[in-house]
């Protein structure tokens, strides 16, 4: 705190409100700053948020994103296409296998081989995206949870994410960088004995979220902090470009899945729930919801799923077997090139989107026809949601902030790229 003929050197930024301090926070006759983040214990994520508050109400509020870019959409236009899918799995921490999903996709519509993925392949890959998308949501609520004092719902809903991330590590490998999508299919087959335990975990799973679901909804205190709180209006999802549970608890009923399908997502049978007030708790509710629906979709896709090849083979990406090599040790000029060189993309340019759990994630990919990208654009959900704080926010405690904030699920790598 300043005395009163203190003078601090600061900066400003006009928010369309009133002008908010950018320097350390000084006491004034009705209001003061207060900086949270970017790094912050109940603040997940890199992003700060800069609050002009009198008393306990906020009055403004500044939004500043950015403090965990990479450089990723420049980095990949100097790294061959399949090594791609190592930096695009780091832009989503709690669910890798999804972005990776995207980029998959994308690239295939650029090769044009989409429909020749193997029917196995692609339920693999709808497997491991709604059981990565499942982890997401209950990190999201668990934290949550934890931060309004309802530990023991956490401590069931990690128990369950944990469920999730182990049926993960058994078959795609590590939590973060999995390296298990590639071009036209997938890199590891499941053993006999993965795709029976899925099978087995899955109704304790459902129980378990059912069990935390319950005692959060018996929660008066949980139910108080939740309700009424952050409300986003249907008539700004479009203007902000929302998505998601975000878009989705505002009642409207976008997902990528119905809207614009991909992987067979068009032969499972779920439900897209949707919200009606647009607050922390209906997001808390859609997620929930989501929870469910992933369920149902897992088990229907391990029920199909049998016997076949793992990968399209091309010349394009892929090596010939080694008995069809001249010698053990040698490959032809044009084996050599993909070695050193990777995939040559055929020019073009698409816009590949994907239902992620925070909502569309998009890559738009410009290729010359070389080895090398000219273009590799990111559309990320948790960008469009970061700006809504300074919408939802003002008029609300300094307490609901962390509520509010948790339940964007704003995530600091996919927003900062």
């Amino acid at each position: 705190m300043f005395s009163t003929g203190a003078r601090v050197n600061r900066s400003v930024r006009e928010t369309g409100r009133r002008t908010l301090v950018l320097g350390l926070p000084q006491a004034s006759a009705d209001s003061m700053g207060l900086f949270l983040g970017p790094v912050h214990p109940v603040l997940r994520g890199s992003t700060r948020v800069v609050l002009e508050v009198e008393g306990e109400s906020i009055r403004a509020v500044d939004v500043q994103v950015g403090f965990l870019h990479r450089g990723f959409e420049k980095e990949a236009e100097t790294v061959p296409v399949d090594q791609i899918f190592s930096l695009v799995e780091r832009m989503s921490p709690l669910s890798p296998l999804l972005a990776a999903f995207g980029y998959a996709l994308a690239l295939e519509r650029l090769f044009d081989v989409t429909h020749l993925v193997p029917v196995r392949a692609r339920l693999l890959r709808v497997i491991v995206a709604e059981l990565s998308r499942m982890a997401d949501h209950l990190t999201c609520v668990g934290t949550t949870a934890l931060a309004l004092g309802a530990s023991n719902a956490f401590f069931l809903l990690m128990d369950a994410r944990a469920r999730l991330w182990n049926l993960l590590e058994a078959m795609a490998g590590p939590r973060l960088g999995p390296s298990y999508l590639c071009v036209g299919g997938v890199t590891r087959a499941p053993t006999s004995s993965w795709v029976a335990d899925l099978r087995a975990r899955l109704p304790p799973l459902r129980r378990l979220v059912g069990r935390a679901e319950r005692m959060l909804g018996g929660n008066p205190v949980f139910r108080e902090r939740m309700a009424g709180v952050a409300v986003i209006d249907r008539a700004q999802v479009a203007p902000f470009g929302l998505s998601g549970p975000v878009a989705r608890a505002s009642g409207v009923a976008v997902d990528v899945r119905k809207d614009a399908p991909y992987g067979d997502y068009e032969s499972f049978a779920f439900d897209v729930p949707v919200g009606s007030a647009g607050d922390n708790w209906d997001r808390y509710a859609v997620r929930m919801e989501e929870v469910r629906q992933s369920l149902r979709i897992v088990e229907q896709a391990a029920r199909e799923l049998g016997a076949g090849p793992l990968r399209h083979e091309d010349a394009r990406w892929s090596l010939p077997p080694k008995a069809e090599c001249p010698t053990p040790h040698e490959l032809s000029p044009a084996h050599e090139s993909l070695v050193f060189d990777g995939p040559r993309v055929p020019a073009g340019e698409v816009y590949q989107p994907l239902e992620a759990a925070n909502g569309e994630l998009g890559f738009g990919l410009v290729s010359d026809g070389s080895a090398r990208l000219v273009k590799c654009r990111v559309r990320s959900p948790s960008f469009a949601h970061a700006a809504m704080l300074a919408e939802v926010l003002p008029g609300h405690f300094v307490a609901d902030v962390v509520p509010a904030f948790a339940s964007l699920n704003i995530v600091g790598a996919e927003c900062d790229r």
